[in-house]
């Protein structure tokens, strides 16, 4: 895994606000339309990898974890990991996941994302690079010290959102967004 993408994923997920940071569309708030880069994951969902397009107009009005990542580290793969089984025990419900991977170079972003995604087996969730690849949909407001930003939304309107700087997402924290992504499809 490259150091730069270490430094430059985002993953946006609908969650409870963390008192920690505030980053990327608030609850209440409407989450709009961007443009990304599908790079590997979710081989159901109709949107192939390489295809540029609007990944947020393809959830519709699904439940989704929408992820914004800088760091690609050991923690995020745990945190994906247990939405990855969310969505897997959601599929009836439609849960749905994608992380968005942000930093500075959008084409080493690509290549290390899909790295990631492969090293650590998560294949349920789509791994996508925004257009704005630097810090996400500038109207998104994701803060730059938040290394994850975990926004969940249903029917377009966030739910809950959580941000963690770099080095904040415990264990405890982990189960405090699954808990939020389950929240989704209660």
């Amino acid at each position: 895994m490259r150091t730069g993408f270490m430094t430059a994923v985002v993953f946006g997920m609908a969650a409870v606000a963390s008192a920690e940071m505030t980053s990327g569309p608030q609850v209440g708030d409407k989450v709009g339309a961007f443009t990304v880069t599908k790079v590997a994951g979710n081989p159901d969902d109709g949107f192939p990898a390489g295809r540029s397009g609007c990944y947020r107009c393809k959830t519709g009005s699904k439940p989704v974890v929408m992820v914004f990542a800088r760091s690609a580290d050991e923690k995020l793969a745990k945190l994906l990991k247990k939405i990855e089984e969310e969505v897997e025990e959601h599929q009836a419900e439609k849960l749905t996941s994608f992380v968005n991977m942000i930093g500075a170079d959008p084409e080493s972003l690509k290549k290390a994302t899909e790295d990631f995604a492969t090293k650590h087996g998560i294949t349920r969730i789509a791994f996508v690079v925004p257009e704005d690849a630097q810090d996400g949909p500038a109207d998104f407001n994701i803060a730059k010290d938040a290394d994850v930003t975990v926004v969940c939304y249903k029917e377009g309107t966030v739910k809950a959102n959580h941000a963690f700087p770099k080095g904040g997402l415990s264990d405890d924290k982990i189960d405090a967004v699954v808990k939020a992504s389950c929240a989704l499809v209660e």
